[in-house]
């Protein structure tokens, strides 16, 4: 994933991201450049109402909320937790389900955290792993840094106080990088990732 990742600038480079793509995928939740919603035109359903829809974020993927529900990341409760589990109404609801099975199941930390905790190979695995979703966190940082902080010095119609899905988002992928790195394992030297 991070090998992948980092190869984001191949394609889609901070200019066109925040200028051709971002608008149309920016929340329309917490959206201080459409406070009423978005109407989508065509879309009877809505009855030419305005909606208040989240965008597009990480959050929606099951994918790190899978790796964190597997490793056992502990979430603070808090109004990030809230935003997160609120993001889960936004994902297909097979995937949701199976981040709320692996959730409920997986004994991974308290293995590693109780039998586990006396073989330093297994310890280090495990934090290593935690390591590498940090990692994953730390690019992805980076990237929402450049690609929407950078770019809003030069426009100010596309907002940059609150991220695609319209959340605070430098604020909250610092602390979900924070909480992950807090999750490892004492007693083992912090791999490299």
């Amino acid at each position: 994933m991070i090998v992948t990742l980092r190869r984001m600038p191949e394609y889609c480079g901070p200019y066109i991201y925040y200028h051709r793509v971002r608008p149309y995928i920016h929340s329309g939740k917490n959206n201080p450049a459409v406070p009423d919603g978005v109407i989508y035109d065509g879309v009877g359903f809505y009855h030419g109402k305005p909606m208040q829809f989240r965008g597009e974020t990480r959050a929606q993927s099951g994918i790190i909320p899978a790796l964190d529900a597997v490793l056992g990341i502990a979430q603070e409760r808090d109004e990030l937790r809230t935003y997160l589990m609120e993001m889960r109404d936004y994902m297909p609801s097979g995937h949701r389900a199976f981040v709320e099975a692996v959730e409920r199941q997986s004994a991974i930390r308290a293995f590693v955290s109780g039998a586990g905790a006396g073989h330093k190979p297994v310890v280090e695995f495990y934090n290593g792993c935690l390591a590498s979703v940090e990692a994953f966190s730390s690019i992805h940082m980076e990237f929402a840094a450049s690609y929407i902080f950078g770019q809003a010095q030069s426009a100010c119609s596309n907002p940059d106080s609150v991220g695609t899905g319209g959340a605070p988002f430098m604020p909250y992928l610092k602390k979900h990088r924070d909480e992950t790195a807090a999750s490892q394992i004492s007693g083992s030297k912090k791999p490299n990732a």
